[in-house]
């Protein structure tokens, strides 16, 4: 999923070159880079959270015997 995030940026930035102003490029860039996915980024992690916040509980939790 990382190539296609980063062919996505770099679409995105060829994009943001052909735009006639500074302001709609960075805005090119933001809005159809930055957002989504960061967006996607959050959505993909949040197992890999939820395992770490298991593995931290697991880990405070006293040993049993």
């Amino acid at each position: 999923m990382l190539i296609v995030a980063v062919a996505w940026i770099y679409v995105v930035v060829l994009m943001a070159f052909t735009e006639p102003t500074v302001v709609a490029g960075i805005m090119t860039f933001l809005l159809y880079c930055v957002l989504p996915l960061g967006i996607l980024f959050y959505l993909t992690g949040s197992g890999r959270r939820k395992r770490a916040r298991a593995a931290r509980a697991a880990a405070e939790r006293p040993p049993e015997a």
